[in-house]
């Protein structure tokens, strides 16, 4: 199949930039629950697996088509986001309790690295010098917004690598989508991933001893507005801009998020930024806009010079 006409890509960069900035409120609610975290990611995926069936029997958002999988190549790619979005969770969150916020944050903020390259050798996407500057700003901000909290220390190891592997099973999870959504609507793909996700999170959680009943009634909240709020709403808009968006530059409109969970800190627990973080905040937006006017680019061209970018 060619490359995706000006509107789609359009409508897939907004929709995707709407689910990533949806996604960087995840950090400030977590943070709200008095749970395990663990359990709750557990929660996240199980109270939207209703939520998502719904979707996927309503969904009429058509995939790209560029191949019917059959068989066991079809369920395996179904199957695949909901195992490898299991991974992030439970290495980002086991990997936060042993480093630090910051540390863990500029570590899984590498996964357009990983999306690149996996993009370039598996889809055979394009990597031009305007993304390359693209990618440099943006991941540069993500660095620079961690930096004045990043500390190097020997104990913190363990879980500076736990969130380096939260960046590998991320750049997988994008473009396992991706592959998902050649075939499978939106909905589909959210339902199988929150269906697929939700036991392993369980056993997880079982495994790390964490009670899986909140507290209290109360507590309910953060993690329901995790289940629709993030995971529906949130991995939903990364799943629908899959299908319309090239991996690696949606990997860098994805990069919005800490700017967002920046914000969002400074408003709800008063964590003020300091100038060093304000810049590289600037870098991460310029990125980010430079990877969606390449995207537009990409499908205004004529279709026999549209390459591997779609």
């Amino acid at each position: 199949m060619g490359a995706p006409s000006d509107k789609s890509v359009t409508l897939g960069l907004v929709v995707l930039l709407a689910g990533a900035i949806s996604i960087g409120l995840a950090a400030p609610l977590v943070k709200l629950s008095e749970m395990g975290p663990q359990a709750i990611g557990f929660w996240r995926m199980a109270l939207a697996v209703p939520a998502a069936l719904l979707w996927m029997v309503f969904d009429r958002d058509p995939p790209r088509r560029e191949g019917q999988p059959s068989g066991w190549k079809r369920y395996l790619f179904l199957v695949l986001p909901g195992l490898l979005f299991a991974g992030d969770l439970a290495s980002w969150h086991a990997g936060i309790k042993i480093t630090t916020a910051a540390n863990a944050t500029f570590l899984a903020n590498l996964q357009p690295v990983f999306v690149v390259l996996g993009a370039w050798l598996l889809f055979g996407e394009t990597i031009t010098r305007r993304f390359l500057i693209a990618a440099g700003l943006a991941v540069g901000g993500a660095a620079l917004m961690s930096s004045a909290n990043v500390t190097i220390a020997p104990e913190r190891l363990p879980g500076d690598a736990l969130s380096m592997l939260t960046a590998v099973w991320y750049g997988a999870y994008i473009l396992a989508v991706r592959q998902a959504r050649a075939f499978a609507s939106t909905g589909t793909v959210i339902a199988w991933t929150c269906a697929v996700s939700a036991p392993v999170l369980l056993v997880v959680a079982l495994g790390f001893g964490e009670t899986l009943l909140p507290p209290t009634q109360a507590d309910w909240w953060p993690l329901i507005a995790l289940a629709l709020g993030i995971q529906i709403i949130g991995q939903g808009g990364v799943a629908f801009g899959l299908g319309r968006v090239p991996a690696q530059i949606a990997s860098l409109v994805i990069l919005v998020q800490p700017v967002v969970a920046a914000i969002a800190g400074w408003l709800m627990f008063g964590e003020a930024l300091v100038a060093i973080q304000y810049f590289g905040a600037s870098l991460v937006l310029a990125g980010v806009y430079l990877a969606q006017r390449r995207a537009r680019a990409v499908a205004s061209r004529p279709l026999a010079d549209a390459g591997g970018d779609g």
